[in-house]
């Protein structure tokens, strides 16, 4: 009840706090479970911008009006949220990308524009949301969540957003990174019309998985799309070291020629090489059963389990894996394991590290995507090869069998020497 009374309130209370709710939505690590799970709930949609306002925020960025910047301008906005609102145009000359095939002129794009006194609204909002934290952030119970800290973390977050620029950049990572696959499509970002204001990039059409119908979805091998989508998730976990943390359906389009098209980058998680061998191990272990190696590497993530604690959080772990990970001999249910087991950490006090909140919640997100496209998926098989695979290099990469060389020697002079 607490939890969808305070999405409610962020619905009610105006653009900085549907954002904050929404960035709950992938902080396990800070809030309950249940909190979690009901702000990814949040519709950030608002009344659409007079296009007046819109075409002025344009002209003040380039010193001339849509017509003279593109072929042709949609007055009819695409979607409209509390940050930004999008209209539909077309290139009025080629544009060579960062990466991929020039745009040439008639190209489909969707221009991006920041809603005027956006960041002020937003900066207003904040102040009233440090108001509020600074009343109740005293109170016992909200201690170890660090308030404060979090709402500056999500003041910086927000500002940054405002900046479409940065959204461009890590777009065309991404995009950059997956050039080569023929199931998965990122939007190149057209730079000469990019500003800190308005964002330019390839207009895909498509249906959003929070939209499609099985009736859309049936020219689309859904089985394929929705394994493929897994995979790329793993990869970018797993091998790349940076992946799209907030893979809600409405960021996502299924093209019509059966492809993923990837949207909107504000929320970003990383690895390094150490942690993407931990996560490996950790993927592994869910997907066998395993809670002591689950919990031993886990460890490596910063996740810290009390001495007196271990006992009793390996056998929940262990009762978990068994519930919900197919150990009862029913597919694996990444959600209900997630819930289940941040809530056992919350219950024994246990903090969760950021960046394996975002992890959990982000793998969650995923399985939740690929039920949309394939009711029936199990995306633990989706993890096993590249944790395998992953784990497989590192036993046999040079350096670690230099480093088990002198204990395979001593122990092979003890057997001669017996």
């Amino acid at each position: 009840m607490f939890a969808q009374e305070a999405r409610a309130a962020c619905e009610r209370l105006g653009p900085a706090f549907v954002k904050l709710g929404q960035v709950i939505s992938v902080r396990p690590d800070l809030f309950p479970a249940e909190l979690v799970f009901e702000m990814e709930k949040l519709q950030d949609s608002v009344a659409p911008l007079p296009v007046a306002e819109v075409r002025r925020v344009i002209a003040e960025e380039f010193g001339c009006p849509p017509e003279q910047l593109f072929a042709t301008f949609d007055d009819t906005p695409l979607a409209s949220a509390s940050i930004a609102q999008v209209h539909r145009a077309t290139l009025a000359e080629p544009v060579r990308p960062v990466f991929g095939e020039t745009l040439s002129a008639g190209t489909d794009v969707a221009v991006k524009v920041v809603r005027p006194g956006a960041e002020e609204a937003i900066l207003a909002d904040i102040a009233e949301a440090r108001r509020l934290v600074g009343r109740i952030a005293r109170w016992k119970r909200l201690k170890r969540l660090n308030l404060p800290g979090f709402l500056d973390e999500f003041a910086t977050t927000l500002v940054s957003e405002v900046d479409l620029r940065n959204e461009g950049r890590v777009a065309d990572r991404f995009g950059f990174d997956f050039r080569d696959d023929e199931l998965m499509i990122v939007p190149r970002v057209v730079w000469p019309l990019t500003t800190r204001r308005v964002l330019v990039n390839e207009y895909v059409r498509g249906w959003r998985l929070s939209e499609i119908t099985a009736a859309e979805r049936a020219g689309v091998d859904a089985y394929a799309l929705a394994v493929h989508g897994a995979s790329v998730f793993m990869r970018q976990v797993l091998v790349l070291g940076r992946f799209h943390a907030d893979l809600h359906p409405a960021n996502l389009l299924v093209t019509p020629d059966g492809r993923i098209c990837y949207l909107d980058f504000g929320i970003v998680g990383r690895t390094n090489p150490a942690e993407r061998i931990a996560i490996a191990h950790v993927l592994a272990a869910t997907v066998y059963g395993d809670a002591d190696r689950a919990l031993k590497y886990s460890a490596e993530l910063g996740l810290v389990v009390p001495p007196g604690e271990q006992a009793a959080v390996r056998g929940a772990v262990a009762r978990l894996l068994h519930d919900t990970m197919g150990g009862n001999g029913q597919r694996a249910d990444v959600r209900r394991f997630a819930v289940g087991f941040l809530s056992m950490l919350a219950e024994h006090g246990i903090h969760v590290p950021i960046g394996y909140g975002l992890l959990i919640k982000a793998l969650v997100t995923v399985e939740g995507v690929a039920r949309a496209l394939y009711p029936q998926i199990d995306i633990t098989e989706a993890a096993k090869p590249f944790a395998t695979e992953l784990i497989a290099q590192r036993m046999l990469s040079p350096s670690r069998l230099a480093e088990k060389l002198p204990d395979a020697v001593r122990a092979a002079l003890r057997e001669l020497a017996s």
